[in-house]
């Protein structure tokens, strides 16, 4: 069984898989692979997807791993996004590009809304002018509440957002500034109700079981809270803490042996506590993280859905990461090196991976069941493989420890296995990725 499922103490490193093979198989030296790809004509019947970094924050979350920069200027933000232009202009003549278009486009960051509308209006045209999204499925935005103003949210609708995603996280003011947040729960209400008024199709609110501070009565409170707001969906996540966060940092310096939040089994009794106030309350549990409201036109994550069945996705930005064709690739992690590679005309990419067939079957299997079920005959029509057969030790493991049911029409996930998926994933893993 793995470790993941076996240990309870929440310890230092990486627990969510969202990708397949792991990052540590990439290389610079396959960087080639990725620009031929790109000088070859796309898959047209394949969905074409937009990842825009934007790497800006108010303030660095003491969790935070992602590539973002505080302390910085207009004249730098601008300069960026300047950057994030020329790259895009470099893609969109590159044969695999051409004639295509937009299924979906994600902001993600860093924080989207950390720009002024000025800013997000700039941008946007000029993205737009090289490869517009009007016929896209759905455009999502990541906010920090405190960076929003009713103005700005009326320019982000009108340009074209059809997902709003919050970050929240929690409720608690003390607990937010513990750990390192930059908004207050008063700029979260005032936030959601201007969001409201807006009419975006779907409001996502995110929230982190397990932060520091965080205690059963807290996290009751915080449910309560997102019960009362009633958004169309609900995403959230349980606590880790990979090496370069500030929370580890902060443990070298104390020689801290212990990591200062709540072990796996409370995190997953509180997730479950969640998920069960919220079906309650009219929601979906719609993956291992979301739950959506329950409404005539069915609440979708097209982003996520599109990019677990293998679609292409281009990223802008430093250390963004791609999907093309199924060969994965990074930009370069720093800005310096981005910077300059976009002033030399060239792509700025760091590393690749090209998977073989089976790997990028496994990739398709392992993130789909993070949705809770998957289809066998999915992965029959696509790879002609029998994935019951192929995995079939590790089902009838999890099968027996109560983490999953099967039979030859589908693979679903009880909410014991739910609660861990993460966990469940390394054993579809090949051999050699295993650990």
């Amino acid at each position: 069984m793995s470790t993941t499922l076996t240990e309870d103490k929440t310890k230092v490193g990486n627990y969510f898989v969202s990708n397949y093979p792991p990052f540590s198989v990439w290389s610079p030296d396959n960087v080639e692979e990725a620009l031929q790809v790109l000088n070859k004509p796309g898959d047209k019947k394949n969905p074409l997807g937009l990842y825009v970094h934007i790497p800006f924050c108010r303030k660095r979350c003491h969790f935070c791993y992602f590539k973002v920069y505080t302390d910085v200027n207009s004249a730098q933000v601008n300069d960026m996004l300047d950057k994030l232009v020329l790259e895009l202009e470099m893609y969109v003549q590159k044969p695999f590009i051409n004639g295509r278009q937009l299924d979906f486009v994600y902001f993600g960051g860093g924080t989207p809304s950390y720009l002024s509308i000025k800013q997000l209006l700039s941008l946007t045209d000029r993205l737009r002018a090289f490869l517009p999204w009007d016929g896209t499925q759905e455009v999502a935005f990541e906010c920090e509440p405190g960076t929003l103003t009713e103005d700005k949210l009326k320019a982000i609708k009108d340009l074209g957002v059809t997902r709003l995603s919050l970050g929240v996280e929690n409720f608690d003011d003390n607990i937010l500034e513990l750990n390192g947040r930059a908004h207050r729960r008063g700029e979260i209400n005032r936030a959601y109700n201007f969001a409201r008024t807006v009419n975006f199709d779907q409001i996502n609110v995110d929230l982190i079981s397990g932060m520091v501070g965080e205690t059963e009565e807290n996290w009751k409170d915080c449910t309560s809270k997102v019960v009362e707001m009633d958004p169309d969906s609900v995403t959230i996540y349980q606590m880790e803490v990979p090496y370069n966060t500030g929370i580890y940092k902060e443990m070298q310096e104390q020689h801290a042996e212990s990591v200062p939040i709540a072990n796996w089994p409370i995190k997953r009794r509180w997730v479950d506590y969640a998920f069960n106030e919220l079906e309650a309350n009219g929601y979906d549990i719609a993956s291992a993280y979301t739950a959506v409201k329950k409404k005539e036109k069915p609440i979708q994550f097209i982003y996520r859905d599109r990019l677990w069945e293998g679609a292409d996705m281009i990223s802008l930005g430093v250390a963004s990461f791609a999907h093309i064709a199924g060969t994965h690739f990074q930009n370069k992690k720093e800005l310096a090196d981005y910077n300059e590679s976009i002033e030399n005309g060239e792509l700025p990419l760091w590393r690749a991976y090209t998977p073989i067939d089976e790997e990028r079957m496994i990739r398709e299997f392992i993130l789909q069941l993070k949705l809770g079920k998957l289809k066998p005959a999915y992965f029959q029509n696509k790879y002609g493989v029998d994935v019951i057969s192929r995995f079939n030790v590790a089902l009838t493991g999890w099968k027996e420890h109560g983490y999953l049911d099967f039979d030859e029409d589908e693979i679903c996930l009880t909410r014991k296995g739910l609660l861990r998926a993460d966990g469940l994933l390394p054993a579809f893993f090949l051999p050699e990725h295993q650990d």
